[in-house]
């Protein structure tokens, strides 16, 4: 069991792992590398916990430490006790959840691992390429957990699910559904195929079927492949799926971002 430690200075080495949470290219750069990533609020930190990530330390402010009771009696990683104006100096920002835990990474699962995990039957599967903003990888991977979708794979470029706004925007979903990374872009998605999925490539293209007609085609093994903000998926992912998809779009709108087009594909398409 935790006690909880009162921390009044806010360059403490012991709340190093908070510190400047606002800066988004020191954090992309500093959490994986360190091994760590950083759970914001009550449900998102036991949800964390849940999935069996390691806590390595806590900090809350007073408020919250009759709410995280159980957690503080249960985990041995220290928990920080600190002031609201403390917790605002360390992070950058007003700390309005008050609990924040740091977090041990653990390794991602190679593909074909996470391909094996699955298992044979009926699967659907969603393939990010170059989604970098934040909040819509994490309102992706939120309305794949929401929506049933088995597994989600990231191409080289995408952002971190696991950088604080990916995961608070989740709701934790990002410890919930399996995920890892493609090495090989496009390349792997040979893998897919390998293993039965139809892959089909959410885009804007000549060749483009409706999506009702993907959804009629009833496959039983599909990977949904969803491509970044603005220019959404590259020529050589488009080329490298076996069919081209797209939402009929009314008054003259061409497409949704890639969240809002994530979740119509996944409820579309859901067995």
């Amino acid at each position: 069991m935790a006690e909880p430690v009162a921390v009044e200075d806010p360059a403490d080495p012991r709340l190093a792992d908070y510190t400047s949470l606002t800066d988004v290219e020191l954090r992309r750069r500093r959490e994986p590398a360190e091994g760590l990533f950083i759970a914001e609020g009550e449900k998102v930190i036991r949800r964390a916990l849940a999935a069996g990530y390691p806590m390595r330390s806590m900090m809350l402010t007073p408020k919250w430490l009759g709410p995280m009771q159980d957690v503080i009696g249960a985990v041995t990683a220290p928990v920080y006790q600190v002031a609201p104006g403390l917790a605002e100096a360390v992070t950058g920002y007003h700390v309005h959840r008050g609990a924040l835990a740091s977090m041990a990474r653990t390794p991602l699962p190679a593909v074909d691992g996470l391909l094996d995990r699955l298992g044979p039957g009926p699967r659907r599967m969603a393939v990010f390429e170059d989604t970098v903003d934040h909040a819509n990888l994490g309102a992706g991977f939120r309305s794949a957990a929401a929506l049933g979708v088995d597994a989600v794979l990231l191409s080289p470029r995408c952002a971190d699910p696991f950088y604080r706004r990916a995961v608070k925007v989740s709701m934790g979903a990002v410890f919930s559904v399996p995920w890892t990374r493609l090495a090989d872009w496009p390349g792997d998605l040979e893998r897919l195929r390998e293993r039965g999925f139809h892959v089909a490539a959410l885009c804007l293209a000549d060749d483009a079927v409706p999506l009702d007609e993907l959804v009629a085609a009833r496959h039983p093994r599909l990977a949904l492949m969803l491509g970044t903000e603005g220019d959404g998926l590259t020529v050589a992912a488009r080329r490298a799926a076996d069919t081209r998809v797209t939402i009929p779009m009314a008054a003259g709108v061409d497409s949704l971002n890639v969240a809002a087009a994530s979740a119509v594909a996944f409820y579309a398409t859901r067995p």
